[in-house]
């Protein structure tokens, strides 16, 4: 039986090209996916090793919350410096005093401001031979006081910088000069990944990261043959215990590498889910072609169980064929996905962060492939194959392929009408629903879940009333559009197994376009609703914080009416974390717009908090009552006794808690700073010139975004990005998998029906009628998929459209009807499209050939 599977696929070798192309490439996504995460994390932990080449131990000060710099660094000085190079087993020591300094390029614009590489600033520490190993000069000299740095020379040639110019930088707050005396060459992957590095003298690394004489941290190389955890004990011995600490490279590295994997997961998930969903799409395309195959080969299928093969040699025989074919395709998309892993790198990170390296191929990205592509194969073919085997001899001898019986169509629409049901009636449980719990959101994917499950069961009987509405259209195209729409109803089986890839795909495109468009226009108007101020100047993150002097410096520009200054910190209130924003009550009111449910933000004060209704509801807190909270980094040890004084509607620029400023600065990251400042103009006037002049106030700082409201909604717009290129990745891949099944259904309908069209061509139907038939049945069927998928996604996405309403009380149901007819038009045009090559040799048939070959 294996040489029958062998020839049956080297016989259909042709008509099993479409079924291979679609398997492999799910393969493609999954193989590149884990290609290209070993190869990252290889890349990672490469460069990983160069950073800690020269490293055992390093020496930093305990974390200790609400310290200034003089406490947190105090113990971290050149008295300690000496005491650790003294210790048995220390080779060298080397103080370090690194933090982050975010860089404007020549032309003023922030320099990679948002990479998450970093943007490091270091201190230049010579060595005996005056120089700095870390940081080798390749033009210029070290910086020599607080005027002065240096830059490596990717950050040099990205902001367009040479020796002589003058920098522009900012640390927290501040913004400061310094002129560009060197260049110099680093071996950090952060940095070569798309990071800055800016360079400073030892003094002014201190007084920027530490604090003036201090250091933010010691590293110690060991000698050869001292294990770098006995060293760790040795150097913990000498280190104030409640002051400093020593931690291994090793532990360093391990902890790097859970970073690693994290951001490596990541990035995995947009190929993955691709993977996912082209796999799924594919296995009815894989259960359509063997369906056909086993039909057209039911006489050999009967010649085989008459000569005496039982049902289990002839299902093993069919799933033998899709075993190879799942092997082919499992070959093929590996190579495939080494295509993808070579693209992913460039496609997912777009800002620069992953370093390069070669291609890692292991074991698991092989295994999953052959897995996955044979499996997905075998599995689909099973029902093929069951019904392969339940063919008699005396059957299969008929010339007509037998309609499925009634029974079985009753059982059919039982089920596909009992999954419709309960798919409608889980979703229309949620009509109630004003919020997205996990109860909630299981709920509605399970709901969306089983009504297509429901529609895909249901398709073949709803394939004949839907064709012949869509068939109104058809026949006014004449006798081919009349023969399309008849041909299209004569096996609704296969029609709807060719619909449903389209189906799927356009389900869930349409209801993801609806989320995307509802939600964004939700969130514009929630930025528009909730924000009185005409400006928002804000840091990047609440760990940098406005220059203090700056919010006096904006109150004077002419034109601004209130200025009110906002510190962001966090908030813990048990497991969970919030974000807090410390207000005045005096002025909060003039630049944001608070409605509140109950209570009022005037009665903000110490030791009171307002909060949001979320908020409110998973805290189970109402206005009046009692809460114990911590505010800023560290862990709850820290809970203090709160007062709810108000409870307000969900605003994005209040965030989830509102705290009196001087509250939420006595315990930010940065001890009484400010992370925005909201202005109201006068009259609400926004013009170039005013920005401009804030933007001056803030002394053009690299740290600050100058934003009007306009440009906070066009921000905001930019979050749904991600879902838009997620929705059009998943129409590529369902119109693509879409286009192989119609082409290889078309092709076997063409092969199935050459004594057909060899009478239409004998009575007068000439190339082009045949031609425009083929086409009309593949728009038939793509109409079908597309309208039936269509209606399952927009009937989904309303329902679960109620489960925003809770978070963001703007949202309502909007439909995006340019999106809606792109995805129309294009899968028409892919019925259209993938009719081509079928129609093309279909009309090639000649009248006595056609005949003749039947």
């Amino acid at each position: 039986m294996l040489r029958t599977a062998l020839r049956n696929v080297l016989a259909h070798k042709t008509r099993l090209i479409m079924t291979v192309l679609a398997v492999c490439l799910g393969v493609a996504f999954i193989s590149g996916s884990l290609v290209f995460a070993d190869s990252t994390t290889a890349a990672y932990r490469a460069a990983m090793s160069r950073n800690y080449a020269d490293l055992d131990v390093s020496v930093g000060p305990k974390s200790v919350p609400g310290a200034s710099a003089d406490e947190q660094y105090g113990a971290l000085d050149h008295a300690l410096v000496r005491k650790l190079s003294a210790v048995p087993g220390v080779a060298s020591v080397r103080p370090t005093a690194d933090g982050s300094v975010t860089l404007a390029a020549k032309d003023g614009t922030p320099l990679r401001a948002d990479a998450m590489s970093g943007r490091f600033g270091v201190a230049y520490v010579p060595g005996s031979d005056g120089r700095d190993s870390r940081y080798p000069l390749t033009s210029g000299r070290a910086p020599r006081d607080d005027r002065e740095v240096a830059l490596d020379r990717g950050t040099a040639a990205a902001g367009g910088y040479s020796l002589g110019d003058t920098v522009t930088l900012a640390v927290d707050g501040p913004v400061l000069k310094m002129r560009l005396v060197g260049l110099v060459s680093t071996t950090d992957s952060r940095v070569n990944a798309g990071g800055t590095l800016a360079v400073f003298d030892k003094a002014t690394a201190q007084k920027l990261f530490a604090a003036p004489g201090h250091y933010g941290g010691i590293d110690l190389t060991a000698t050869p043959g001292t294990d770098q955890f006995e060293l760790a004990d040795r150097v913990g011995a000498v280190l104030p215990a409640d002051r400093a600490e020593a931690t291994t490279a090793t532990a360093q590295a391990n902890q790097q590498s859970l970073f690693i994997g994290t951001k490596t997961k990541s990035y995995e998930r947009l190929p993955l889910l691709f993977a996912v969903v082209s796999l799924f799409i594919g296995t009815f395309l894989i259960v359509n072609t063997f369906t056909m195959l086993v039909a057209r080969r039911s006489r050999e299928i009967a010649l085989l169980r008459a000569i005496g093969a039982t049902r289990r040699q002839v299902v093993r025989s069919v799933l033998a064929e899709a075993a190879l074919v799942g092997l082919a395709a499992s070959a093929l998309g590996f190579v495939l996905g080494l295509g993808v892993a070579t693209v992913l790198p460039a496609v997912l990170d777009t800002s620069g962060d992953l370093p390069s390296g070669p291609l890692v191929i292991g074991p698991p990205a092989i295994l999953a492939s052959l897995v996955v592509g044979v499996g997905v194969t075998v599995l689909a073919a099973w029902l093929p194959s069951r019904r392969a085997a339940r063919i008699a001899p005396v059957e299969a001898m008929r010339t007509a392929e037998q309609p499925p019986s009634a029974t079985l169509s009753r059982i059919r629409g039982a089920v596909g009408l009992a999954m419709v049901v309960l798919g409608v009636g889980l979703l229309l449980s949620l009509s109630d629903a004003t919020s997205a719990t996990d109860n909630n959101l299981r709920t509605a994917m399970f709901g969306c879940g089983i009504l297509v499950t429901g529609l895909i069961v249901l398709a073949p009987l709803l394939a004949g009333p839907v064709i012949r509405l869509i068939g109104r259209l058809i026949t006014r195209f004449g006798v081919v559009g009349d023969l399309a729409r008849e041909n299209t109803l004569r096996d609704p089986r296969r029609t709807a197994a060719t619909a449903v890839a389209l189906m799927i795909s356009t389900a869930l495109v349409s209801g993801l376009a609806v989320i995307n468009q509802s939600t964004s226009e939700a969130l514009d108007s929630q930025a528009a609703a909730g924000l009185s101020a005409d400006y928002v100047i804000s840091t990047r993150n609440a760990t940098t914080a406005v220059d203090s002097a700056a919010v006096q410096r904006v109150t004077d520009v002419p034109g601004v009416r209130t200025v009110s200054a906002v510190a962001d910190s966090t908030i813990s209130a048990g497991p969970l974390v919030k974000t807090v924003s410390g207000v005045d009550p005096k002025t909060v009111g003039d630049v944001l717009k608070l409605h509140f449910l109950s209570g009022s933000a005037k009665d903000l004060g110490p030791g009171k908090l307002a909060v949001s209704h979320s908020f409110a509801r998973d805290h189970h807190v109402t206005t009046g009552e009692q809460i114990k909270a911590s505010i800023g980094p560290g862990t709850g040890d820290r809970d203090e006794s709160y007062t709810v004084v108000g409870v307000y509607q969900e605003n994005p620029t209040a965030q989830d808690v509102l705290g009196y400023r001087a509250d939420v600065q006595d315990h930010a990251y940065l001890r009484d700073s400010v992370q925005r400042i909201l202005v109201r103009t006068t009259d609400g006037t926004v013009s170039p010139d005013l920005e401009k002049h804030l933007r001056a106030a803030v002394s053009d700082s690299p740290l600050l975004k100058v934003q009007n409201r306009a440009q906070l909604v066009q921000e905001q717009a930019g979050v749904a990005g991600d879902l838009m290129t997620l929705m059009f990745g998943l129409l590529g891949i369902g119109v693509l998998i879409s286009a192989l099944g119609m082409v290889n259904t078309l092709a076997m309908s063409v092969s199935e029906r050459t004594r057909e069209i060899g009478v239409l061509r004998a009575i007068g139907m000439d190339r082009s009628g045949i031609r425009a038939m083929i086409r009309l049945e593949a728009v038939c069927v793509a109409a079908f998929g597309t309208l039936l998928g269509m209606a399952g996604g927009l009937f989904g996405a309303w329902k679960v459209s109620g489960l925003a309403n809770g978070a963001i009380p703007q949202y309502s149901f909007s439909l995006p009807w340019d999106t809606l007819a792109l995805v129309v038009l294009l899968s028409l045009a892919v019925g259209a499209i993938a009719a081509v090559l079928p129609a093309r040799r279909a009309a090639a048939l000649g009248p006595l050939e056609a005949v003749a070959q039947a």
